[in-house]
């Protein structure tokens, strides 16, 4: 089976692309480094051992990816491809309903075209907003998204629903991540945001490889513990090896079906800069801040589902995440450059 990873070059996308390979499909990756970098791809065919096919392209691009699936011959979609920031999204909102809707519509009008069936969607626990409860199941309510970029997940989770309902062949596996972190085992390649970080980990990094003063933890009056958000951080490979296990059930189901892929354990801010400390002897120097627009206080997940149908379960430690990311960063201070 050949599976083509759009935005295959970034974060998730490049540790992804590797488990596929060491399962034994057969890859292509599209991207247009909006938020990756060229040597991310250079760095994981070389872990792979592959040279699989790249194409420096736009999603939202019909013409040049209608090209790609008449040259490729692609039987499914793991779709990465998108903007992803929380804080950049309330912003921006009209740039990132355009581009993520946008590219989504054209990828599912060029699947169509090409007869391919099958695609696995990176979707995000924003959809679910601030829980009721927590662990969150995937039966939780929907839609009462707290920021552009999670309403944007929604929005395509019901637009990949709606087609599935009108093409009784396809099979959409919808996949909503928790907080992923760490690094490949080799610290040959991470997570390299572009700009100022989005997420924890890449500022504990940064900031303990001396790239940053300090720390800024942003919010300690939360309703939690220690008063700092709570989130389920899961292993980058974990996460990566999730999709793998979505694509078996893919392959042998029609329909719509959804995931949580987490480890079910909650951490807050402050558990998170005490593990790495901990796991690296390094210090993480740290401040207090205003919470962010679009943050929640706790957050989740319910990880039965997968474990119970797609086989798969988060096996990696805080102790892995911590450790790896800071292999990946003490090796690239300045990631990919």
């Amino acid at each position: 089976m050949k599976v083509l990873l759009t935005g295959g070059a970034g974060y998730i996308g490049s540790h992804t692309a590797i488990e596929f390979i060491k399962a034994g499909y057969d890859i292509v990756v599209a991207d247009n480094f909006s938020n990756s970098k060229p040597e991310a791809v250079r760095r994981t065919r070389e872990l792979a051992g592959v040279d699989f096919p790249f194409y420096n392209i736009d999603v939202c691009d019909k013409e040049k990816l209608d090209a790609l699936f008449s040259a490729e011959g692609i039987d499914a979609v793991v779709h990465f491809a998108g903007l992803k920031a929380v804080g950049e999204s309330c912003q921006k909102p009209l740039e990132y309903y355009k581009n993520n809707i946008d590219s989504t519509l054209v990828l599912l009008e060029v699947m169509k075209a090409h007869g391919t069936k099958r695609i696995i969607f990176s979707s995000s626990a924003t959809v679910y907003g601030a829980p009721d409860t927590v662990p969150i199941k995937e039966t939780a309510p929907v839609g009462r998204c707290t920021n552009p970029y999670g309403r944007t997940k929604y929005f395509i989770e019901q637009i990949l629903g709606d087609a599935a309902v009108a093409d009784g062949d396809m099979s959409v596996v919808l996949l909503r991540y928790f907080n992923p972190v760490g690094a490949h085992e080799s610290g040959r390649i991470g997570e390299d945001p572009a700009g100022i970080p989005n997420n924890l980990m890449p500022f504990i990094s940064q900031t303990a490889v001396g790239k940053r003063k300090e720390l800024s933890v942003f919010g300690n009056d939360y309703p939690t513990p220690d008063g700092t958000g709570v989130r389920d951080y899961i292993h980058v490979v974990d996460l990566a090896r999730g999709h793998v296990a979505a694509m078996g059930y893919a392959a042998a189901h029609t329909g719509v079906e959804v995931f949580n892929l987490g480890t079910g354990v909650g951490y807050s801010v402050l558990d998170m800069v005490k593990a790495f400390i901990k796991s690296t002897d390094v210090n993480v120097p740290y401040k207090f801040a205003p919470r962010r627009s679009g943050d929640i206080a706790e957050c989740y997940a319910d990880a039965t589902k997968a474990k119970e149908i797609l086989g798969w379960q988060a096996e990696k430690t805080l102790e892995d995440m911590c450790r790896d990311t800071w292999k990946w960063q003490s090796a690239n201070p300045n990631g990919y450059n």
